[in-house]
């Protein structure tokens, strides 16, 4: 059994790596299932992977609606933290959740307020990724979209008008419904 198939939860169906992969950025704390659920439900359609940091909040429950939703391809990918400056080849504690189908540990233990650093792997999260949703988050996600604006990735945000921060890039496009997110993400991956 590959680790690929160990990791893949109860129920789902072998998953094919996809052609593009869309990320999917948000509160590592808070799931906003409400956004995140339909979210991934849709990306599971849509036929492409689903990349985020691996770890709790929006990042579990869109994984979980990704992995549990029938799809013909597309895997589930967390780019992981490691524990610390001094421990690098060691996950960050609750790294990797349990949806995530693909764990791409790295040596970058900096995240949150640090986000921007280059010793945090949101770089690798957003120049891995054809597209970006965010959905509502702190200063990890304010930091990720960010990134996306400076390196010219498509970005959008997915959530409630109220939920979003005073840092958050305001060139940014922000949406409260799935099928605008589905529009935004059809005319950016040529589908």
């Amino acid at each position: 059994m590959s680790s690929l198939e160990a990791r893949r939860p109860a129920g789902a169906e072998k998953a094919i790596l996809a052609r593009q992969t869309v990320g999917v950025m948000g509160s590592g704390t808070l799931e906003h299932d409400e956004y995140a659920r339909a979210l991934g439900e849709m990306l599971a359609e849509l036929g492409v992977n689903l990349l985020t940091g691996g770890g709790r909040g929006v990042m579990a429950s869109v994984s979980r609606a990704f992995t549990r939703h029938g799809r013909e391809r597309g895997i589930c990918i967390g780019i992981l933290p490691c524990a610390s400056v001094s421990d690098r080849a060691t996950p960050k504690a609750g790294y990797p959740n349990e949806f995530v189908e693909l764990a791409i540990h790295t040596h970058l233990p900096l995240s949150g307020p640090q986000g921007l650093d280059d010793l945090s792997r949101n770089h690798i999260n957003v120049l891995s990724c054809a597209a970006i949703v965010a959905l509502p988050g702190e200063h990890g996600t304010a930091a990720e979209v960010s990134l996306a604006v400076r390196y010219g990735k498509p970005v959008v945000a997915f959530g409630p008008a109220a939920s979003w921060r005073h840092d958050f890039p305001v060139v940014v496009p922000r949406l409260e419904r799935l099928d605008e997110v589905r529009r935004f993400l059809t005319a950016h991956l040529g589908r």
